[in-house]
């Protein structure tokens, strides 16, 4: 090996038990995505967005209890800013004209909360929330698919194929959790899971080509021995830029309010199934794909003679 292993960890003698376990939990995920699909938030599904201001603090309580018994009781309440101001959202109602939504909402706050006043009302219609739901899916496909034209360039097509296979494990579990809890997944989720596209691609790519490089610089003949060996090699690194990466998110989760929320949670699932399967979806492909030495063999470039 290039570099000896600070860590001397056999990952692959359970790899097939991983495999095994990626392999139900995506198709659990696409089972509910195709039965139960996801709670889109009103950015996808359209609604009504209200901003207000209190003269003092708004307790986020006082506002859901104001809203009980009305026809907007489902709707959503956070922090919008400072702790004197809100966001209200309500999804579109089948009993209530769309035009009527906020002043009729604008009602109900400004008189079973004194103090506060409504300052902004938006209207956000389904054929919008149509076009971001479909441009979103489209945004998602070209991320992976740029990753895939990427790698294969840098690397050899078989890494190419096991990256892509490795994101698109990450994101359906995601999807999947997110379908199987019934949180909301809303704009905010998506740029969380384009981020995890590319904190999953970098992660694999680190694994990569430590055993790119090791396939090219030591004498050993078994794959599995040079990869267990580059796993080691790369552990540390993975351990370090994950536990600094949820630190950070841990903070969000708790002190950015309901607005980050949704980001954080996404994130943190995502970077511990990003982080697995850098180990083991990728490796496991690379086997399946039987890759060894020939794959990583640099060609000599034949010298011409010009000479007669």
């Amino acid at each position: 090996m290039s570099n000896k292993a600070p860590f001397s960890i056999n990952f692959l003698g359970i790899r097939r038990v991983f495999a095994a376990l990626s392999i139900i939990l995506v198709i659990g995920s696409i089972g509910l995505l195709a039965t139960q699909g996801l709670n889109l938030g009103m950015d996808f599904t359209g609604g009504t967005s209200v901003v207000a201001k209190g003269e003092n603090e708004v307790i986020i309580d006082d506002v859901r209890s104001a809203l009980e018994g009305t026809p907007f009781e489902e709707a959503t309440v956070v922090r919008y800013g400072s702790p004197r101001d809100i966001s209200i959202r309500v999804p579109t109602l089948n009993d209530m004209p769309a035009d009527q939504v906020g002043p009729r909402l604008t009602e109900v706050v400004e008189s079973k909360l004194p103090g506060v006043k409504v300052l902004q009302v938006e209207f956000v219609g389904p054929q919008v929330g149509d076009e971001l739901r479909d441009e979103s899916g489209l945004a998602l496909l070209m991320a992976l698919g740029l990753m895939l034209v990427y790698v294969w360039f840098r690397f050899t097509n078989k890494f190419g194929v096991a990256t892509v296979v490795a994101l698109l494990h990450d994101v359906i579990i995601v999807l999947g959790l997110f379908s199987l809890t019934r949180w909301t997944f809303d704009l905010t989720v998506l740029a969380a899971v384009l981020a995890l596209i590319g904190y999953s691609l970098n992660d694999s790519i680190v694994v990569a080509d430590r055993i790119r490089e090791n396939f090219r610089d030591t004498r050993e003949t078994d794959p599995e021995k040079i990869i267990n060996g580059s796993l080691n090699e790369t552990l540390s690194r993975t351990i370090n830029t994950s536990f600094t990466t949820l630190l950070v998110l841990i903070a969000l989760f708790f002190f950015g309010g309901e607005v980050m929320r949704a980001f954080s949670e996404a994130l943190l699932v995502g970077i511990a199934v990003g982080t697995y399967s850098s180990i083991y979806v990728v490796t496991n492909m690379l086997f399946l794909m039987k890759v060894d030495k020939q794959d990583f063999i640099i060609p000599e470039k034949k010298e011409v003679d010009d000479m007669p």
